[in-house]
């Protein structure tokens, strides 16, 4: 391998330390490669569990959409950008090394561009089908990857050409496909009107099950100019999903030494302000209809949020005029929540949590997959406390009401 092949699978946006991982890889590894030969163990777990016998909906997981970026380019509005990027211009902003392959242990991320996939379908949904096949998905919510920076981009224009551009491609080359593939439409919410643009664009789309902001950003998301766009959302009876990230130029993560640290705290942070700012703001009262899902934050954050939120509440009510309840309900009646990366380390700690949250009714079964830290429907289904009810709920028959998914 070659520093010119090392270079252009780096550019790629394979992931985090996509140089590094393919530097570890063998030259008599190039072929091969087969992401159902890599998840043999989860599709045998599923087996042994007769996950089959239930429906299964996978909340969250990805793909690398910088692997097909020389087709979604072309669905770039602004001629300047466009052009900018058909020269190798990557406009997107990267978060730079933060070791998520754990110096090169997961070879998943160099790996799967070397896995061969047949001419006929799009590369994006062979790798997604042999993944839902391989874990026992029915139905998959599917979400970018490198693009989940853009809410921190400099430039509000270059939120909003990307979205736009990647939400296209998606729907018209992907999509169309498999009915099982869905996806939540990227909202460019540094720019309220393009957000509500793409709102009355997309929401009718075959396989938009909804709407997604990413976290990472600094505007306050109960400002007046989203009113519209979460009445759109409301009229549609489409949910609106926060996906969490980190953001390693964050100021209160430069202290931190250790890629953890950042993990442990970096996917709560942004989603622990807004949601503060939206219950406190009375959101949920003003758009009682609108459905609100909490992605890839785990579980454990929540209770702490209930509870501070509530002390403070009780404290100085009149800082909140439009609650007419403490926050926690709303947290327990309005929103929803996935559960990947769940933590289960401590059973009675999480048994206490589901049922603060209702998880019955408000948690989703989400993998996280391909990502190194990605969970199975075991995790749910292994549950000693949950009822066979409850399982069936939160791995999927939750997903299918909150998704349409019989629409």
């Amino acid at each position: 391998m070659t520093d010119s092949d090392l270079a252009t699978i780096g550019q790629a946006g394979l992931g985090r330390d996509a140089t590094d991982d393919v530097r570890a890889i063998n030259v008599g590894d190039r072929s091969g490669y087969d992401t159902r030969k890599h998840l043999a163990h989860a599709a045998q777990q599923a087996k042994d569990r007769n996950l089959s016998e239930m429906l299964i909906v996978d909340a969250d997981a990805h793909h690398y959409e910088s692997e097909s970026w020389g087709d979604i380019i072309q669905y770039i509005e602004d001629p300047v950008l466009r052009h900018r990027a058909e020269r190798g211009g990557k406009p997107m902003l990267s978060r730079g090394s933060d070791n998520q392959s754990v110096s090169g242990r997961i070879m998943r991320y160099p790996r799967r561009r070397l896995e061969e996939t047949p001419d006929n379908v799009p590369r994006d949904v062979t790798l997604i089908r042999r993944e839902m096949e391989a874990i026992g998905i029915d139905y998959q919510i599917v979400f970018p990857t490198p693009m989940l920076s853009l809410g921190m981009h400099p430039d509000a224009h270059m939120e909003s050409q990307l979205s736009w551009a990647y939400s296209r491609w998606m729907t018209e080359q992907v999509l169309p496909h498999d009915t099982r593939i869905k996806t939540m439409i990227y909202l460019p919410f540094n720019d309220p009107e393009a957000a509500l643009r793409t709102v009355e664009r997309f929401a009718d789309k075959p396989g938009v099950a909804g709407f997604m902001v990413t976290s990472a950003r600094y505007k306050p998301v109960h400002d007046n100019v989203y009113m519209p766009v979460y009445r759109a959302l409301e009229e549609r009876g489409l949910p609106l999903g926060f996906h969490a990230v980190y953001h390693a130029p964050e100021r209160m993560f430069e202290g931190m030494n250790r890629f953890l640290s950042v993990h442990a705290l970096g996917f709560i942070f942004y989603n622990m302000v807004h949601l503060t700012n939206l219950v406190i703001n009375g959101i949920p009262e003003r758009f009682p209809g609108l459905k609100v899902l909490w992605i890839e934050s785990g579980l454990a954050w929540i209770p702490f949020m209930m509870q501070r939120l509530d002390n403070e509440y009780l404290m100085r009510t009149s800082e909140a005029p439009l609650l007419k309840k403490k926050p926690s309900e709303y947290m327990r009646e309005n929103f929803y929540y996935t559960t990947q990366p769940m933590e289960y380390d401590n059973l009675e700690a999480l048994q206490l949590t589901m049922k603060m949250i209702n998880a019955e009714t408000q948690l989703l079964f989400a993998s996280d997959f391909p990502h190194w830290d990605f969970n199975l429907p075991s995790t749910v289904y292994d549950l000693p406390f949950l009822s066979d009810h409850a399982k069936r709920r939160i791995l999927g028959e939750n997903a299918k009401e909150l998704f349409r998914l019989d629409h």
